[in-house]
């Protein structure tokens, strides 16, 4: 059984619709799919219908931005009800303020010799609540700044940057608490990617775990062959389950495609384990 956990529409920062995302997942083999736009639930119902229509199993998710020591960790939930306030509330107020931080961003690029970026990358937004550094990236790519989207964001859109504009997200233990009201299942998405010490990552995992949170991915596209042992060693060390997903936000533009996603290395448990 092919699960991902962990995938984008153009709800959030992808580039295809919730159905077509399905799709594209259920070609490449997938059987059990969830949808985790950024901050945002109102693709799961077009998603649901499609990986219905389709043989799929499908999962409700989100990913939720959080402000964590300085730095921004996301956490995917999986298994939410979409229509819970609690969590329907949360995340309007997340979302609240991103238009004023792209806005910030194009000025950012502008003094750096790149105007029109606020326009241009609104060309990619289909969501206008959710325009975030992933659509500046599509559009310097577009005119030729970069060659890739993460070139966009080594070059212009991390601290340091010209173009990085920090923003001030949810806290952990809102995001964890929005989920676990919802009915889901807490998940601290690509702990690789972030570049914490030792010591703060594992700061993060107890506090994580206190709250309530129980999971981490493992396998995922953001992660190195490498990082996959790294981080199914530290799964079994804090008594998580594991997820797996590709962070799929558009074809040819993820490191792994889903077809190309390996399992989950041995003697982890699932998070899925008891769904089915």
């Amino acid at each position: 059984m092919k699960v991902d956990l962990h995938c984008h529409s153009n709800v959030s920062d992808g580039v295809l619709a919730p159905a077509a995302v399905a799709a594209y997942a259920r070609k490449s083999g997938v059987d059990v799919w969830a949808l985790t736009d950024h901050d945002e639930v109102g693709g799961l119902k077009a998603a649901r219908a499609a990986a219905g229509e389709l043989g799929m199993r499908f999962v409700a998710g989100v990913e939720i931005s959080v402000t964590w020591a300085g730095e921004t960790v996301h956490i995917v939930g999986l298994q939410v009800d979409e229509d819970h306030p609690t969590l329907v509330q949360g995340l309007a107020a997340t979302r609240h303020g991103r238009d004023s931080r792209a806005r910030e961003i194009a000025d950012q690029l502008a003094k750096a010799g790149i105007p029109g970026a606020y326009e241009g990358a609104l060309n990619y937004v289909a969501n206008p609540d959710l325009m975030s550094r992933t659509h500046f990236a599509r559009y310097l790519c577009e005119i030729g700044v970069c060659g890739s989207t993460t070139e966009v964001f080594r070059r212009y859109l991390t601290e340091g940057k010209p173009g990085y504009v920090p923003h001030r997200w949810a806290t952990l233990e809102q995001a964890v608490g929005w989920i676990r009201s919802a009915g889901g299942i807490p998940v601290i998405a690509h702990p690789g990617r972030y570049k914490f010490s030792d010591t703060a990552q594992g700061a993060l995992f107890d506090e994580f775990r206190q709250l309530g949170g129980t999971a981490i991915e493992v396998v995922t596209g953001s992660h190195t062959p490498d990082q996959y042992a790294t981080y199914a060693e530290l799964a079994r060390r804090y008594g998580f389950l594991a997820s797996r997903g590709t962070d799929f936000h558009a074809p040819g533009e993820a490191r792994v495609e889903f077809a190309e996603l390996p399992p989950l290395p041995a003697g982890l448990t699932p998070v899925w384990h008891d769904w089915f």
